[in-house]
This record gives structure tokens, C-alpha cells and sequence, in this order.
């Protein structure tokens, strides 16, 4: 019979020796960093390690051993290379403190949708109702607002807590050169909007943009006689209403929208989820922080290979990083393959936030930092 006390008792001093044996390493990994400083020279070489795994491999007994070493020491290099890191001069990223988001008639900000829109709410939130504030159209022409200087900042959505996360918004945010300073949440309550005098039995047409029809699912499939049609903004579906002057022709919109553009509210609380709200990004094209963010954004590519995902979020976690969310978008032009959207939490001078980016810069195929947020 195999004594299982005196098995731990070997497998203490083992620990012990591989503790001792790793600390060595270390130091050694060190000199490494101290080298690579003076020459220049990478931190990350993956055909080094991959030839360093392959041999290291081979030495064992078994198949199983082979692998389980190959993984051990994937692990020790990966560890080793976030201390040169920590070691290395760290490349500090160039965002300047803003004191507040400005409040003045010279701030011009434009927001997603019609007046009456949830958006227009946000900015209002966000930066009073004296900013110099236009609409547009669509989540692209308040980008291109921003990125051309016509506006200072732009507001629109970018998650919902019943539908998601709003694609076109990730999309947009690598497309072009702006950075989110910010964010909001409203709470999203839907309504539908008619005529003066209309009724929800002559309803046969619903329009609003098709995050609204989404989120009120629920009221459409107890009204099978209501066709919904998708309109750019749930604000410019209650304008679209309004201009038409049909008793047949309704909106999903915020009662907001019927004050300004005269309609009558037929039915409140149209949400299929009671607790229903939407967070809207603030974004500049200046790389600024407020002085309470709390939040870095970030969208990286990878290597289409295993392990690479697991790779980058390691970096996060080693610094001690809570990540808070995590999305994925196709990568245009490359077949199954995808940038990750990540955000976690923490300020851009942070020591340990900045020697995440370090990391994720070095291993990853591109990197870049969508902003550093202040959050509610």
C-alpha cells in the first residue's frame, strides 16, 4: 500500500525545488529584459518559443508529458515575458486630461436620430441643453461629424440590456479616428405614438429604428394586425407619423417625441423586458480623459491560431484588471475571422493598465485603444 502521506511529503520538496528553480528563471528573464532594453530587440518572439516548446516536448517520457509540459511552460514563457514587460521602459499613450466635458454655447455636439429621440436625452444629460447640438441621420454621419471637427463630441448608442450590443456602433469605432471620453444610460421606455384621434384598433403600420421593434416584441405578437416597418430612428419614425397624418400609422417612441411632433400616446410601457435601458458613448476625435474614468475601451485582432484569445485576456488578468465586457465583430475582408471589442476596468496612467497595453500591443496583430471613460 502506497503511503499517501509520505507522496505529499515528496510532492512538498518537489514544490519547493520547482518554486526555487522558477525564481532562478526568473532572475535570469531579468537580464533578458535588461538586454532588450539596450538592443531594442522584442520582447515577444513566437518562432523562439514555438522552437523552444518542440524541444522541451521531446525531453518528455510520455505523450501526455509532452503535452503537459509544452503547457507548463507556454504558461512560465507567458508569465516571464509580462515581467520584461513590468521591466521595460513602458510606452505611456498620449491622452491629455480634460477637466469636464464643456457645457457652453461654443461646444457643439451632434446626436443620433430626430429631436425627440433618446439620444437627443443623452446629450441632454450629458451636456445641458445650451451646447450648440444637431442630429443626424445615422450612427456614421455622427462619426464623420466628429472625426471632421463639425462637432466636438457625438452621441449615440452602442448596448442595449434586451438586445445587446449595437453592431454597427463596434464597427464604426475602428473605422474611424474618434475615442470615447464617456457614457450614459437612459432608461428606455416605449410608447406608441398616433395621430390625434387615432385609436390602437386602426393601427396596421408601426414604425421605429429596429432596435425599438426588437424590444417590443412582446406587444407586436399580441397585435398580429400591426405590420412593423423598420424607420432610421424611433424619433424620426414619430416625425414620419406626424408628417403622414394617417390614423392607420403609428410610432414606437418615447413620449418625449410625442410632445414635440403632436402625437397622442395609445399605449405606455410597450418593453417586452421591464427593466430596459440603453448606453450611449460619448466620443471626441481628441485622445482625452475625464478625470473620473474608470473605464479603458479597447478593440484588438488576433493570430488566427489556438490559444490567442486566452493569450491577450491573460494580460488583464495578470494585472489584477476586472474585464467588464467582451464582444466580437468580424474582421471585413477575412473569412471567419474577428476583432474583440474588450473593456475592463481602470485609469490610462495606471502602472499596471498601462503594462496591459503593453502587452496586448506586442502579441497582438493590431491593437487600438477606442478611449478612456468616465462612467456613471
Amino acid at each position: 500500500m502506497i503511503d499517501l502521506a509520505k507522496s505529499r511529503e515528496s510532492i512538498d520538496r518537489i514544490d519547493r525545488q520547482i518554486v526555487d528553480l522558477f525564481e532562478e528563471r526568473m532572475k535570469v528573464a531579468g537580464d533578458v529584459a535588461e538586454y532588450k532594453k539596450n538592443t531594442g530587440k522584442k520582447v515577444f518572439d513566437p518562432e523562439r518559443e514555438q522552437q523552444k516548446l518542440d524541444t522541451l516536448g521531446a525531453l518528455a517520457s510520455t505523450p501526455f508529458n509532452e503535452r503537459a509540459i509544452q503547457e507548463l511552460f507556454s504558461q512560465i514563457m507567458s508569465i516571464s515575458r509580462k515581467y520584461q514587460y513590468s521591466l521595460l521602459a513602458e510606452q505611456k499613450e498620449q491622452f491629455d486630461e480634460m477637466a469636464e466635458l464643456p457645457k457652453t454655447a461654443e461646444t457643439k455636439v451632434c446626436f443620433f436620430g430626430a429631436p425627440g429621440s433618446y439620444s437627443e436625452q443623452a446629450m441632454a444629460d450629458c451636456f445641458g441643453m445650451e451646447v450648440t447640438s444637431f442630429p443626424a441621420g445615422t450612427f456614421k454621419e455622427v462619426m464623420e461629424a466628429v472625426q471632421s471637427g463639425r462637432a466636438d463630441f457625438g452621441v449615440l448608442p452602442i448596448e442595449n440590456t434586451t438586445t445587446g450590443g449595437i453592431t454597427d456602433s463596434y464597427d464604426l469605432l475602428m473605422e474611424y479616428d474618434n475615442y470615447l471620453v464617456g457614457e450614459h444610460v437612459v432608461k428606455i421606455e416605449h410608447a406608441l405614438l398616433g395621430v390625434p384621434g387615432a385609436e390602437i384598433g386602426d393601427i396596421r403600420t408601426v414604425y421605429s429604428h429596429s432596435q425599438g421593434i426588437n424590444q417590443c416584441r412582446k406587444f407586436l405578437e399580441e397585435h398580429p394586425q400591426i405590420r412593423p416597418a423598420v424607420s432610421a430612428s424611433t424619433s424620426e419614425s414619430a416625425k414620419q407619423v406626424m408628417l403622414a397624418n394617417d390614423v392607420s400609422m403609428a410610432a414606437i417612441a418615447s413620449k418625449r417625441a410625442a410632445a414635440i411632433y403632436g402625437l397622442e400616446v395609445l399605449a405606455e410601457c410597450l418593453n417586452t423586458e421591464d427593466v430596459n435601458s440603453t448606453r450611449f458613448i460619448i466620443v471626441t476625435n481628441k485622445k482625452q480623459y475625464l478625470p473620473n474614468a474608470n473605464k479603458i475601451s479597447i478593440c484588438f485582432e488576433l493570430p488566427h491560431e489556438s490559444g490567442s484569445l486566452y493569450k491577450m485576456l491573460s494580460h488583464i488578468m495578470y494585472n489584477n484588471l476586472n474585464m467588464t465586457k467582451i464582444e466580437s465583430r468580424p474582421i471585413p475582408g477575412r473569412s471567419f475571422e474577428y476583432r474583440f471589442f474588450v473593456d475592463f476596468e481602470g485609469k490610462i496612467t495606471d502602472a499596471a493598465v498601462r503594462n496591459t497595453l503593453n502587452g496586448i500591443r506586442e502579441e497582438a496583430s493590431r491593437l487600438k485603444i477606442l478611449g478612456n471613460i468616465a462612467t456613471e
